[in-house]
């Protein structure tokens, strides 16, 4: 999930990375969401942030935080948790 802020947007750079790897590993392994945090209570912790925020899920639980747009970071974090 590409946690965001409405004054900055989602990651769009980001975007293309997941859609990429997402073509490698099947479209049933890996789903990308992207979340606006004013809009979403939950979500209240990663507000006033500057950098993206991107949270993976496995069966409903988060597994992990990659905080920026990091993309080798990214990469690895995905192809580890799959």
């Amino acid at each position: 999930v590409d946690v965001f802020q409405a004054w900055c947007g989602p990651c769009k750079p980001v975007v293309n990375l997941f859609q990429k790897i997402r073509n490698k590993v099947g479209s049933n392994l890996l789903h990308f969401a992207v979340a606006e945090v004013d809009s979403i209570d939950a979500l209240e912790k990663y507000r006033g942030q500057c950098e993206p925020v991107f949270l993976f899920y496995t069966g409903g639980e988060l597994v992990a935080v990659v905080r920026g747009a990091d993309a080798p970071l990214l990469q690895k974090t995905i192809l580890e948790l799959l």
